[in-house]
């Protein structure tokens, strides 16, 4: 028997609750938390993409992780590369990580405006952005660049949530489906070129781990606090210690856009 499994209920939820949730780096799930990743690899894919482009911008980076791990990788690097983020602890995570690659990380909220000229990248990126701000994106693309990102598609998790939440109405259930961000790429002047989508099993192992996602991932159950939620918490740790890991699953999809000339 592992050490988690003789832990209490009140220790592990106190675990999950104490770790910090800065940045997108998810190691500390290593053990405890799994989920697949989609087959294009977007992260090498993106570092492929950057060594052909002059100026990328990288919308809402987090802690910046996977934007380093691409330029790391990339053959060559842009000769502008830029990254907004909204979140006051992941700006400061962002730059320290990217400021030694050249990049120059802004603080903006998610919803505000991109903070650059019309025109002015031939490529951005994007992995999960919390909601596409289509008009946005297309107005800094210069004619002919690309939007390559990975987003969250429709009911991700929803295994999760709705054990928090209850049913949840199939408007929101389909509000991520990719068809309806190609029609809104579309109309904001952008051709969808590449469309992929992909459903991927998640297990959670215990609940640290659940506590820390959700504190984590703050749209999936918002205002989440420990003791708002603690009887479903409760419930949830006496489902996994009886029936083992409570499986859900992520849904994520590829979309490759160029700005109409």
């Amino acid at each position: 028997m592992s050490d988690r499994q003789t832990r209490t209920f009140e220790e592990l939820v106190a675990e999950g609750a104490s770790v910090p949730t800065e940045g997108w780096d998810f190691s500390w799930f290593e053990g405890r938390a799994t989920e697949a990743r989609p087959s294009w690899g977007y992260a090498t894919a993106m570092a492929g993409r950057l060594a052909g482009a002059g100026a990328a911008l990288d919308i809402q980076t987090g802690g910046g992780e996977v934007l380093d791990f691409a330029l790391a990788r990339a053959a060559r690097r842009p000769v502008l590369t830029a990254a907004t983020e909204g979140w006051p602890p992941n700006v400061a995570k962002a730059t320290e990580l990217l400021r030694p690659r050249g990049v120059a990380v802004v603080a903006s909220p998610e919803d505000a405006p991109l903070p650059f000229a019309d025109g002015t990248f031939d490529l951005v990126v994007s992995r999960h952005p919390v909601r596409a701000h289509w008009n946005e994106i297309a107005r800094v693309l210069s004619p002919g660049g690309t939007y390559f990102a990975q987003h969250v598609g429709p009911a991700s998790a929803y295994e999760l949530v709705e054990f928090f939440l209850g049913p949840q109405p199939e408007e929101q259930r389909e509000a991520r489906h990719p068809d309806r961000e190609r029609r809104a790429a579309e109309a904001a002047g952008l051709r969808t070129v590449d469309v992929r989508a992909e459903r991927l099993r998640m297990e959670f192992q215990d609940i640290a781990a659940v506590v820390h996602f959700l504190r984590k991932v703050i749209w999936m159950v918002p205002g989440f606090t420990v003791e708002a939620y603690r009887p479903r918490l409760r419930a949830l740790h006496e489902r996994i210690e009886a029936e083992g890991a409570f499986v859900a699953h992520s849904s994520r999809h590829l979309i490759e856009a160029r700005k109409v000339r």
